[in-house]
């Protein structure tokens, strides 16, 4: 099944033409994807104290329709694609009302920083797991593995 977090839009949320600000979207696949991962046993404070934690390299998104003050959306993510050594993923968020209608999607490229090397680096095997475990979705592709430097 797939993690889903659902927002209430407010009143900070929204641009001065009343609909969901850009910056807001990003702001809520963000989340979704940390509960998930604190969800899962792994909050700030445990990437904190290793060093490393998760860097956008990309990110595209596609409005699909309007949303606006007092509406509720429910994001969820799946797995585009994974490394071989789980130092880059791919994911695709679906941003839907309340009662389905889609309303946005929003598709990352992403990685594992090692906050003192400035490098990518693979995370631990049991997070390369839980990655790993993300429902996939379409289309899925294995990211070519990274090129020593």
């Amino acid at each position: 099944m797939a993690f889903e977090k659902q927002f209430e839009v407010r009143w900070s949320d929204c641009d001065a033409n009343g609909h969901l600000r850009n910056t807001v979207y990003s702001e809520y696949c963000i989340e979704t994807r940390m509960s998930f991962l604190a969800s899962n046993g792994y909050p700030h404070e445990w990437f904190s104290s290793r060093g490393f934690g998760p860097v956008i390299l990309r990110e595209e998104l596609d409005y699909l329709h309007e949303v606006h003050l007092g509406e509720t959306v429910v994001v969820d993510f799946s797995a585009l694609g994974l490394a071989p050594d789980g130092a880059r993923f791919r994911v695709a968020h679906n941003l839907r009302r309340q009662g389905g209608k889609p309303v946005a999607r929003v598709v990352l490229l992403g990685g594992w920083l090692d906050l003192e090397r400035r490098r990518l680096t693979p995370p631990p095997e049991e997070l390369r797991r839980l990655l790993e475990s993300v429902p996939r979705g379409e289309p899925f592709a294995e990211i070519p593995p990274l090129k020593p430097r």
